[in-house]
């Protein structure tokens, strides 16, 4: 599958001149709309001039400005599409299914091209028991928040899982502030409300992490770490599976940051579920506590 623009921009990052990288850090923020406008709005919004642009659409390989647009308004119409649409674009090639190598393929790109140490710093500030780690999910990603929020919770405290009706979101959302981290799970379509619940969090101070897809939730722009996953597989649905291993990757870094806490916490908990049930003493030989 093709690379998203998005997803080379962010690797070559250090290949661009001190002004170009002020535009790529301009489309990075409002990826793709930054530019569909004009060279000269793109150039105001960046603080760059007109042929600053240029350049820097000519370094990614682009001959003009139009299939620089032409480029984006593709990956626009990828964000936008459902399941439906992409069902239409399925084509059985009559050798075998293609869904499990794209599936692999997935993982290791998406670890192949994570931006160099979002992943360690968004451990490290998951490790941080001064936090309070708020996670949040949309329709198809909740299950993410909460599989990842059940196990941060064993092996550190403060952890919540923001769950249930869009109206209890406000209950929770007044109390976050700067010594919160929002952890939001958000791929295409991408959910007002989960945006909505992100900003307002940021706005009172919150830290605002997103694990997203390739084509990057619009909370990307005002988050501090960003992890974006392939998601695209030969299916009307877009897969999870990666997003799932940077979970899994987060788990285990925050379990390892501080592993005598953690271990602690587990011997502790694994007392407290023998004490209210005895049956259970002796029968747990893994680490599902």
């Amino acid at each position: 599958m093709e690379r998203p623009l998005l997803e080379e921009i962010r690797d070559r990052l250090e290949e661009f001149t001190a002004t170009e990288r002020k535009a790529a850090h301009a489309l990075l923020a409002n990826y793709p709309m930054q530019g569909l406008g004009t060279v000269a709005q793109f150039a105001e919004t960046a603080g760059v001039s007109s042929p600053t642009i240029l350049r820097f659409i000519g370094r990614l390989g682009y001959p003009g400005f139009a299939e620089f647009q032409k480029k984006l308004r593709g990956e626009l119409e990828n964000q936008l599409n459902s399941p439906l649409a992409r069902s239409a674009h399925m084509v059985d090639d009559g050798d075998g299914d293609p869904h499990v190598g794209q599936l692999v393929e997935n993982v290791r790109e998406t670890f192949a091209h994570l931006p160099k140490g979002e992943l360690e710093g968004l451990v490290r500030l998951l490790s941080d028991e001064r936090k309070t780690i708020h996670l949040i999910g949309g329709r198809f990603t909740d299950g993410l928040a909460r599989y990842t929020a059940a196990h941060l919770r064993i092996v550190r405290p403060n952890v919540n899982h923001v769950a249930g009706q869009q109206g209890n979101w406000l209950d929770q959302l007044i109390g976050i502030g700067p010594k919160d981290v929002v952890v939001v799970f958000d791929i295409r379509r991408y959910q007002a409300e989960i945006i909505q619940f992100a900003e307002a969090a940021a706005k009172q101070g919150a830290t605002v992490a997103l694990v997203t897809d390739s084509w990057m939730s619009p909370v990307g722009r005002i988050a501090s770490h960003v992890l974006p996953a392939r998601v695209a597989v030969p299916s009307p649905w877009d897969s999870s599976l990666a997003l799932m291993a940077i979970a899994e990757v987060l788990i285990a870094g925050v379990t390892r940051e501080n592993q005598e806490r953690a271990q602690g916490r587990m011997r502790a908990l694994e007392k407290l579920r023998n004490e209210i049930d005895p049956s259970t003493e002796g029968r747990r030989t893994g680490p599902d506590i």
